[in-house]
């Protein structure tokens, strides 16, 4: 014996024989601890599982479901009951897509379990409130947050689309009146252009979670210097040939922006524009005019306008006892309009027919300036106020003689 023993290939084929044996023991073992899992049954409680839910998302809100939550008890075979708990790709569905609005009783249905593992769900039903989602259109509101850099001012935002659609349930849609965005120009030195995120807000002010298509816009917030948008004056000179008036004068625009520093643009009620010679015209006409910077203006917007006249045969009116007026005179004088002895004036207007037609005497004032007079008789010229686009009907100088004398004062009793 100890002579094979002593022998290395003896000894070889021995440990050879060992390792078969303990592997043929090690196998079976694990061949019977195998079969005895996948035979035994198990029974497996999942408490808190999420419902599902699968339904129109775009027509339809879910606004309640009770319960949310459900218990799951798995059984089967220990292998397949451990499978599914491992992978957690089952779902407990609520399938509502062949309901509509309303109350209803659904019954709950398992979705990935394989058919070999039974499935009991607890409750087995679930109550849903199902809305109907509407759609409304909303303007969007831009809050411009921050200071520009010194001297420059933030203009209006310029919103692309300005307005958007959201989508939900009506009861929110009621409570919506705009979405809102919010862009910081603080210290900005030129536009700021950004897209901004949009947000719906309730009539108190508190947001609320809704579809809004689109739900980012692209704003442009312009800045500049200070500005104000005031009226323009056109200075109009000159007048038709005789036979021609002026029926109406318009412009566009008839109102300008100007800018410029602070002080200056705040003191502006009115800009003066250009001036617009009539003389000699004849005939209906549109000018195109540059308006002009004044008064330390730096910009305006438009910079041109556009003057209409029209130009239409003129017609003349006789117009009877308009009165004199007699302005500037001393409380220590007495003056009076001596020739014409009626103090008042006969003369001939001209102008476009619409309005000659609805001229009358009060329209017209005959005006004598006798301010620093002395005493004595002076004959003055008229200064005659007659309503826009009417004329005197021929060229001529209207004057009156007055007479300025000391008033009579009774001498007192000594």
């Amino acid at each position: 014996m100890d002579k094979w023993l002593r022998n290395t290939n003896v000894v070889r084929i021995v440990a050879l024989v060992v390792g078969i044996l303990l592997w043929v023991v090690v196998h079976m073992e694990e061949t019977n601890i195998s079969g005895n899992t996948a035979l035994r049954e198990r029974v497996e409680t999942i408490n808190n599982v999420s419902i599902t839910t699968k339904y129109d998302e775009t027509h339809y809100f879910i606004s309640s479901m009770n319960p949310a939550n459900v218990q799951v008890i798995l059984k089967g075979k220990e292998s397949s009951v451990k499978k599914v708990t491992a992978s957690n790709t089952y779902q407990i569905q609520l399938d509502l897509t062949q309901v509509g609005k309303g109350d209803h009783q659904v019954t709950l249905a398992p979705v990935g379990i394989p058919s070999d593992v039974d499935v009991e769900i607890v409750p087995r039903t679930v109550h849903v409130m199902i809305e109907e989602l509407q759609m409304k259109e909303v303007p969007v509101v831009i809050n411009v947050k921050g200071t520009p850099a010194a001297g420059l001012k933030a203009g209006q935002p310029i919103v692309k689309p300005g307005k958007v659609y959201i989508t939900a349930q009506t009861s929110k849609l009621d409570q919506i009146e705009n979405v809102r965005g919010e862009v910081s120009v603080d210290k900005a030195q030129s536009a700021v252009t950004k897209q901004v995120r949009l947000q719906a807000f309730d009539k108190e002010g508190k947001e609320v979670t809704l579809n809004i298509n689109p739900s980012v816009v692209d704003v442009e917030v312009p800045i500049t210097s200070p500005f104000q948008t005031i009226p323009l004056q056109i200075k109009v000179s000159g007048e038709p040939p005789a036979g021609f008036a002026i029926a109406m004068i318009t412009q566009t625009p008839d109102k300008v922006t100007v800018y410029g520093a602070q002080d200056i643009v705040d003191r502006m009620e009115f800009y003066q524009g250009p001036q617009l010679s009539l003389q000699d015209v004849k005939e209906t006409k549109d000018f195109a005019l540059d308006i002009p910077l004044r008064n330390k203006v730096t910009q305006l917007d438009p910079a041109k306008v556009t003057v209409h006249v029209e130009v239409v045969p003129s017609i003349t009116k006789a117009v009877e006892n308009v009165p004199i007026t007699i302005i500037g005179s001393n409380e220590n004088y007495e003056t009076k309009v001596t020739q014409p002895a009626s103090a008042t004036l006969n003369i001939t207007v001209e102008g476009a027919p619409a309005i000659i037609d609805q001229l009358k005497v009060q329209d017209i004032q005959a005006i004598l300036d006798v301010s620093n007079l002395p005493p004595g008789k002076h004959e003055l010229k008229v200064t005659l106020n007659m309503p826009t686009f009417v004329k005197l009907g021929l060229p001529q100088e209207v004057k009156a003689i007055v007479e300025i004398s000391e008033k009579n004062v009774k001498a007192a009793n000594p």
